[in-house]
């Protein structure tokens, strides 16, 4: 007797359909696995067994050839268990039931039954619905996380005597269903870090309300205790919020990596990462032997933040280069090629020297030239090119300290964040992978960012006075972009052009001075 049931598998961020099919046929007792299965599937069977038993079920007799399809594709995690643990029980027809062939079925095991819950539901879920399939049973864990994609009923379960009955009656159990508006509504609620706790820094947090408005990414140089890490920190404050469908990219990877927090079904807040300096290559933007996410895909849709700059390994910066232009990380093996996104909005922060002041050539206690050098050879040239916003940092006075009035509140901010997204939402509607100005290709951004003959003028004066890049050139077309919009101007004007390479400072010669 031949019996199918469907289940998936993730590669990457996006999941593909895997037929379990079980045939049984008389003889002595033996079970085969095949269709590339890796550790964790191959181990299935004994976990089944017990479960069955556990289960008042039986493990059943015979010659049992199990083959996971389509066949030369690798399979990996334990979410087979359920879907092979259905196909026996209907083979050996301690099941009777009709309509497999319109469920997807996923989960782990325990040997007393129970279900644990697995990675990568959201994307099985969504392969679903796109499959035309109308029925998922899931772990009870998963439940709220796959009930998220409309158009497919999913039914959650916390032991495998739950999923018997619901298989011999499907009046038993009714579909979980979920209220998403609510989830992001809990969002809102939330206490968040305020800009309206940091004292001065005026300039600072003009130019982050520029690099949230556009998506730019941003670097800030400055003395520790300046408050840079502070603000960086309050920059989720500022970000408009997410839609839908950024929340679906975000909790995709979430999931596949394994990382979505218990009890929740939905990354509503934008990603906020911040690895530490002593984070490797592969573990910043992902690989390894089985590929997973790195923490610029972790962070998608939202800020990776690193502290220190120049403390990171020269290679683990350099590796995020291409990551940074294209919104993307590829990732090959020999037996796949994976694609994780990675539209982040990069902010970075830094010393102006070893010591930790700013550089003086003067200064016997400073940092020597040699010092500085290495210090700051970390750092290279197109790195620092695919960074927008160069800011200057200082040290904050104590009459701004002491003073009790506050600043603007993170709210104030993001209203005019928010508008300013409208206004490039409404410009880039139907060109499909750009959201905001930062993500403009050079075609658009010179076709978009048109300048008057002042704004010209001073542009090349300064990409003449300071030898900037063509990639820098670009950059401050997008900055400037972004602060008209800020403007609600409809055209690029001469003070927009001048900001905007205001926040070139590390392109300026003598910066450090």
């Amino acid at each position: 007797m031949l019996s199918r049931v469907y289940c998936a598998s993730t590669i990457g961020v996006d999941a593909r359909l895997i037929e379990v099919e079980v045939n049984r046929t008389g003889g002595m007792p033996k079970y085969f696995l095949v269709g590339l299965p890796d550790r964790a599937v191959s181990e299935s069977s004994d976990r089944i067994e017990a479960a069955l038993e556990n289960s008042n079920a039986s493990f059943p007799g015979g010659r049992i050839t199990v083959n996971l399809a389509p066949a030369d594709l690798p399979k990996e995690g334990s979410a087979f268990d359920l879907p092979i643990a259905v196909t026996l029980l209907h083979v050996s027809g301690q099941i009777k039931t009709e309509g497999l062939s319109d469920t997807l079925v996923l989960g782990e095991l325990a040997l007393d039954g129970k279900l644990r819950a697995v990675k990568g539901v959201l994307p099985m879920a969504v392969q679903a619905r796109e499959k035309g399939i109308g029925h998922m049973i899931v772990p009870a864990a998963n439940g709220p996380e796959a009930a998220v994609v409309d158009g497919v009923q999913v039914y959650a379960f916390d032991h495998l005597k739950q999923v018997m009955g619901w298989l011999r009656n499907r009046d038993s159990h009714d579909p979980l269903d979920v209220d998403v508006e609510a989830m992001f509504r809990r969002n809102d609620d939330h206490e968040i870090l305020d800009f309206s706790d940091v004292r001065g820094q005026e300039n600072v947090k003009r130019a982050l309300e520029v690099g949230a408005a556009g998506g730019h990414n941003i670097i800030m140089v400055g003395p520790p205790g300046s408050g840079k890490t502070m603000m960086a920190r309050r920059l989720p404050a500022i970000l408009p919020p997410l839609t839908l469908d950024e929340a679906l990219e975000t909790t995709k990877i979430h999931s596949v990596a394994g990382l979505l927090p218990s009890g929740e079904a939905l990354v509503t807040a934008r990603p906020f990462r911040s690895p530490h300096h002593t984070v490797s290559d592969v573990a910043l933007v992902g690989g390894g032997s089985i590929p997973m996410p790195g923490e610029i895909s972790m962070a998608h849709n939202g800020v990776l933040f690193l502290d220190e700059l120049p403390e990171f390994k020269r290679s683990a910066l350099e590796v995020m280069r291409q990551p940074l232009e294209d919104g993307s990380v590829s990732i090959s093996r020999a037996r796949m090629s994976v694609s994780y996104p990675s539209r982040i909005m990069l902010v970075a922060s830094m010393n102006p020297s070893p010591t930790g002041d700013w550089y003086d050539p003067g200064d016997p206690a400073g940092a020597s030239p040699s010092q500085m050098q290495r210090y700051l050879s970390k750092i290279s040239g197109p790195l620092l090119d695919r960074i927008d916003l160069h800011i200057e940092v200082q040290k904050v006075s104590y009459d701004e300290l002491s003073s009790k009035s506050r600043g603007e509140s993170s709210a104030q901010i993001r209203s005019r964040v928010v508008q300013a997204r409208e206004v490039q939402n409404q410009r880039f509607i139907g060109i499909e992978g750009v959201y905001c100005n930062a993500q403009m290709n050079t075609k658009m951004a010179r076709k978009i960012c048109k300048l008057d003959d002042a704004g010209a003028q001073m542009l090349k004066k300064a990409i003449t006075s300071l030898g900037l890049s063509a990639r820098a050139y670009d950059r401050i077309l997008k900055v400037s972009r972004t602060i008209a919009d800020l403007e609600r101007s409809e055209s690029i004007q001469s003070n927009h052009i001048a900001e905007a390479i205001q926040y070139r400072s590390l392109d300026r010669e003598g910066w450090l001075g």
